[in-house]
């Protein structure tokens, strides 16, 4: 299982990192992407903490932890920004909290994430056309959601990804060790969401694709 959006108590999780990559680790996962929210506030302190316990994780477990951050409701103006400002402090993946249909993330979140070339746009709600397109065009993955509330609109992205072929892949969003899942119940979420049995390796392997890429 690979899982690249996640979050701990140093966002608004309810684990230590290194208790959540154990849980993972004991539940099959072999990649885990420690993703925690920053804003301007706080990504200078969280980053750092989570890139200091990934090496430590990463030396003493079989688990790989990919250290990151999911910039959450911030002005879409404003997340070119902090995406430089979260790769200059060494996040090495990014995750933007998309338009999801259960917060009020302002209208326009969606286009700047994928402008911005972020690694991941997170739960993206009802997705426009238009940027649906731009996701395909700038390679910009897009993310089905295995957390309560943000699913409910993971059969539209599945429709618009047959339709553009942008990037997709499957993501828990955990923030509690009930939230994790094994390779057996992420393919049946996949399927679920409306995805082909014939297509659900294509999604699991964009995730392997993009774990490569950070681990390198």
């Amino acid at each position: 299982m690979i899982d690249l959006h996640t979050h701990t108590l140093l966002s608004d999780g309810v684990l230590l990192p290194s208790e959540l990559a154990r849980r993972a680790e004991e539940q099959g996962y072999t990649i885990l992407g420690i993703t925690d929210h920053i804003d301007f506030s706080n990504f200078e302190s969280v980053i750092p903490a989570i890139i200091k316990v990934a090496k430590s994780i990463n030396i003493s477990m079989n688990i790989r932890v990919i250290p990151g951050a999911e910039i959450t409701h911030i002005p879409p103006t404003k997340i070119p920004v902090l995406v430089s400002l979260a790769r200059n402090a060494g996040a090495k993946i990014i995750v933007v909290h998309g338009e999801t249909v259960v917060e009020p993330v302002l209208k326009g979140t969606n286009r700047a994430a994928i402008e911005s070339e972020v690694d991941i746009l997170a739960h993206p709600g009802i997705l426009s056309e238009e940027d649906a397109k731009l996701a395909a065009e700038k390679k910009v993955s897009l993310e089905i959601s295995a957390r309560k509330g943000h699913c409910l609109s993971n059969g539209h992205i599945v429709r618009l990804w047959y339709r553009y072929g942008f990037p997709l892949v499957l993501n828990t969003d955990t923030h509690s060790p009930d939230n994790l899942i094994d390779d057996w119940f992420a393919d049946i979420l996949i399927v679920s969401a409306g995805v082909k049995k014939e297509d659900v390796k294509k999604i699991r392997k964009n995730s392997i694709t993009i774990a490569k890429r950070l681990l390198k």
